[in-house]
This record gives structure tokens, sequence and C-alpha cells, in this order.
């Protein structure tokens, strides 16, 4: 599983594929498509759009919360929030072969997330974030340490969690650090993708847990 995941951002159709045609030029390999608000029928469009290009690139194009949407276009997956459909139902939806995630803010949410099972945990918000409408308490890098610390001392094995929420380059080396599998990416790659090859590289180094 890829460990760069881009979130796409954009208050437009127009806007939004661009942004996601650029991150795919600069070498992302794992498209979320999220548009919050936007008319459904643009939506959908927009998705259908994102699938082709993916496909081109060969890259993996998930849905941001609608599963119904992920299943008529044939997408890569879906991610569900805490206030969405169950990861049980998207499953029953969508089929074994694809690729779910789940989002969590606090421990209980990881253990939930682990439990039902998902194939990754999107998890924060790390700091601050104008992309997210209803932000989530708010982790730092400590929030981290303990959600993974006690994980560890319940002996269970760490799942594939994903950093999000604020996420910049140089989180990269604490968060694998602490024992984060990857980075979910909005803000920092629709105003630079070149960044896309820095975030590559950095997130090549692991470190030993």
């Amino acid at each position: 599983m890829e460990k760069l995941q881009y979130i796409s951002q954009g208050l437009t159709i127009e806007d939004q594929e661009l942004n996601i045609r650029k991150a795919l030029d600069n070498g992302i390999q794992w498209i979320q498509v999220r548009w919050k608000n936007a008319p459904e029928n643009k939506f959908i469009q927009l998705c259908e759009t994102s699938k082709e290009l993916c496909s081109k690139y060969q890259a993996a194009c998930i849905i941001n919360d609608h599963v119904h949407i992920a299943k008529e276009i044939d997408a890569d997956g879906v991610h569900v929030g805490l206030q969405d459909m169950s990861v049980e139902a998207a499953r029953f939806i969508l089929g074994e072969d694809k690729i779910i995630g789940g989002t969590a803010n606090t421990f209980q949410d990881v253990l939930q997330r682990m439990a039902e099972p998902c194939d990754y945990i999107g998890l924060g918000p790390l700091r601050f974030t104008q992309t997210k409408e209803k932000l989530s308490p708010v982790l730092g890098f400590k929030g981290y340490q303990n959600i993974i610390q006690e994980l560890k001392e319940k002996s269970l094995e760490i799942p594939k969690i994903f950093a999000i929420g604020g996420v910049v380059l140089n989180d990269i080396e604490l968060l694998q650090q602490i024992g984060i599998y990857g980075v979910a990416v909005s803000g920092q790659i629709t105003d630079k993708p070149f960044i896309i090859k820095d975030f590559k590289t950095a997130l090549q180094y692991t470190y030993e847990q």
C-alpha cells in the first residue's frame, strides 16, 4: 500500500480536476477524491474523470464517503468517516477486493476501525487545518504517540495508520519514528505539487519500532 495519499482540493469541478491532474503529473500514486458540499451530478462527473485519470497513471482512486458512487464507477475503494456508512456495510456493497479506509480521532476509534476491520486508518487531525469544516480535536504528535504506545502496551498489532490534517513535509521523520505508516496530504500538494517527490523520498525511510 502506498504511503502517500493526496486528498483532492478545490471549490469548483475545474479546480478539483486541475489539482488532481497536477498531482498525478508529479508522481502521486493514490488520490482520495474529496469535494464536500458539491452538487451530486458534478461530484459523480469528477469521480468518473478521476477514475479515468488514475487508471491512465496506474494510480489508486479512492472516493471519500460516497460508497454507492465508488461502486458505480468501479473505484479502487472508499474512505468513510465516523458518521458515515459502516465499514461492514461498505464492504458488503463494494466486495472484498476493494480498499476501505476509515477515519479515527481517539484510541477507541482506532480499536473500532481495527475490529471492523478496515484496510487503513486515517488518524487525525495532526494540527488545525482549514480543509475540513467540522474538525475533530487536534491530536498533535503527542496524541499519535499516546495511541501507538497504548496499542503496544495492549500487545496489539499496529495497523496501517495515516496521519491526516495539516501534515507538512517536515513532519514525516517524527511521524515515522512514532510508528505512523503514511500520510494523507491536501494543502501542501495542492499548493506545490512538485513537493510530492520530496514526500515520497522522506517516506522511504523506515525506523525501528
